[in-house]
């Protein structure tokens, strides 16, 4: 893996100090990470061109480590972008039918800035989803229906809630193996 980078791709919430995908940055040698956002927050076309400008900024191969909403940004980056991506971890996607709680926006309002209609094309490269029996932000089966439409590999993590730190993950180990299977896959396959 010492030619790729791996991009992180946060949530809604950005940068959260104790979330595993914080401190998986700060673990890895080859790694960037999508900016938080000063303005229109809720801006999918906002999130999706953060991610552009990153991806802009790297060259060689690219592994996308997204979690939340940032799996939505990255499925409707894939929809607009062409950049050869090498795989991509999918973890605890929200579901956009779902009723959320009081403390996350709603559906209906990343509805009105354009996160709906979600792509359901097959993602352009390999892709694992990271699914909680759990979850609040969406049900096992909605999960599995949107790794479906995705052509993603679908791995079943047991009741781990919105895999946050909330649900108890600081870190979580288990993402740098799900790398690992990613990029090797790649290098089988070449």
């Amino acid at each position: 893996m010492n030619d790729t980078t791996i991009l992180i791709v946060p949530g809604l919430r950005d940068h959260v100090p104790e979330h595993w995908q914080t401190l998986l940055e700060a673990k890895l040698d080859k790694v960037r990470s999508v900016p938080p956002l000063e303005a229109n927050k809720l801006s999918l076309a906002a999130r999706v061109e953060a991610i552009q400008r990153e991806l802009e900024q790297i060259s060689g191969p690219v592994i996308l480590v997204a979690h939340s909403a940032g799996v939505l940004m990255v499925v409707h980056w894939a929809a607009l972008h062409d950049r050869p991506i090498k795989g991509a971890l999918l973890a605890a996607p929200p579901d956009l039918e779902s009723s959320w709680p009081a403390n996350y926006p709603t559906p209906e309002s990343l509805r009105a800035n354009g996160w709906d209609p979600l792509p359901k094309g097959s993602l352009p490269f390999p892709s694992i989803v990271a699914a909680s029996t759990n979850d609040h932000l969406a049900s096992l089966e909605s999960v599995t229906r949107m790794a479906g439409d995705w052509g993603s590999e679908l791995v079943n993590l047991g009741a781990v809630g919105h895999l946050n730190p909330a649900a108890g993950f600081g870190e979580w180990p288990q993402a740098q193996d799900f790398i690992r299977t990613l990029d090797q896959r790649v290098q089988t396959a070449e």
